[in-house]
This record gives C-alpha cells, sequence and structure tokens, in this order.
C-alpha cells in the first residue's frame, strides 16, 4: 500500500465516523444554535484538537497502552464518564430548572477570547477525556501505515485527514444551525435544545460509565 493509497482508504473510513451522530455533533450544533458561529467554531476546533492528539498518541503507543491496561483504560474511561454527566446536568440546571435566559448566560461569558478559550477547551477535553476515540485510532490506524514509512509522521498525516474531514462537517452544521437561528432564538426553543443536550450528555456519560472494555 503506497501513502496516497492509505490517506484515500482512511479517508472514507474517517468520513463515515464523522458524520455518524454522536457527543461531537451534538456539542458543536447547540453551541451553533445556542451560543452563535464563533462559538461553535471554538468547540469544533477544540474537539479536532483532542482527536489530532489522540492520533499522534496512537502512533506512539499511548493509545495501545490504554487498549492493553485494564485499569489505565477503567480510569480514563471513568473520568471522561463523569466530565460528560457534569456537563450535562450543568447545562440542564443552568437552561431548564434555573432558567437563566441568554442574555445573562453571554454576560457571564465574559469577553469572547474567554468564551472562545472555553469553548475550545470543552470540545478538547470531551475528545480527551473519550477513550473510545483513542480505542478507534490505535485499531484503525495501524492498518494505513505502510511499511518502511515513519509511524508517527505517518500517524499525523492520516489524524489530519480526519481533522479536514471533521471540519468540513461542522462547518456543514454550524452554518447551516445559523440559516434557522432566528426561528430557534425563541426561549423556549433554546431550553429545548438544551435540556436534549444535556440528557444526551448525561446518557452519553452513564453509558461510558457501564459499559465495559
Amino acid at each position: 500500500m503506497t501513502i496516497t493509497a492509505a490517506l484515500l482508504s482512511f479517508a472514507v473510513v474517517a468520513a463515515l465516523l464523522t458524520i455518524t451522530p454522536g457527543l461531537d455533533t451534538a456539542l458543536v450544533l447547540r453551541s451553533g444554535l445556542v451560543q452563535g458561529y464563533r462559538l461553535a467554531i471554538a468547540t469544533g476546533v477544540g474537539i479536532i484538537s483532542g482527536a489530532f492528539v489522540w492520533g499522534v498518541a496512537a502512533s506512539v503507543g499511548l493509545a495501545a497502552l490504554l487498549r492493553a491496561s485494564e485499569t489505565a483504560f477503567t480510569v480514563l474511561r471513568l473520568v471522561g464518564a463523569a466530565y460528560m454527566i457534569w456537563l450535562g446536568a450543568r447545562i440542564i440546571y443552568t437552561r431548564v430548572i434555573k432558567k437563566t435566559d441568554a442574555a445573562a448566560l453571554a454576560s457571564a461569558d465574559g469577553a469572547l477570547p474567554r468564551g472562545w478559550w472555553g469553548a475550545w477547551s470543552k470540545g478538547l477535553f470531551t475528545n480527551l477525556l473519550n477513550p473510545k476515540v483513542g480505542a478507534f485510532y490505535v485499531a484503525v490506524l495501524p492498518g494505513f501505515i505502510p511499511p518502511a514509512t515513519n509511524e508517527l509522521l505517518m500517524g499525523v498525516l492520516l489524524a489530519g485527514v480526519h481533522g479536514l474531514e471533521t471540519a468540513a462537517w461542522f462547518t456543514l452544521i454550524i452554518f447551516g444551525a445559523q440559516g434557522v437561528r432566528r426561528w430557534l432564538a425563541r426561549d423556549v426553543v433554546r431550553k429545548s435544545i438544551d435540556g436534549v443536550t444535556g440528557a444526551a450528555l448525561i446518557g452519553f456519560g452513564v453509558r461510558l460509565a457501564l459499559v465495559a472494555k
């Protein structure tokens, strides 16, 4: 297998993974509908950054260690589950139970740089604390690394392909959401979106905590 063939083949597999509905898509969609495109982009960049870190880690064997070590995998799985449940519970409490309005939330975010970095870090840590992402990379990447190639460099290239596809997918989601944002700007609709997103986050977290390696 040549490098070009490996990249093209991996692109097909990564594209299928990217468009499969999941936590990443839910986070970016919610951010685009409720917070606007700038913070949605920041969330997406954070998610892509986390996936890129996992891709590089898989290339140097960290993800393989997580797969081989029951203790390491379990610890990261539980930490990731707790983080997702905390995110979901926070959204539901703030927007659905406490009923904080959108203006108050915007004020609480502070200046744009702080909000941007906050959104980026949320996307980053959501991905980094999901061992399933690491498991995907360690299971898939070796099959797309041709013999006699630099494994780290090839891993970076493959992660880059996945990152570009994810960026394209998130762009469609973010700016597609902007097209219907005026209707979705109504507070009752926003609260519904937040309720669904929060419940999905909690569900992903519980599932991650309960599903065995």
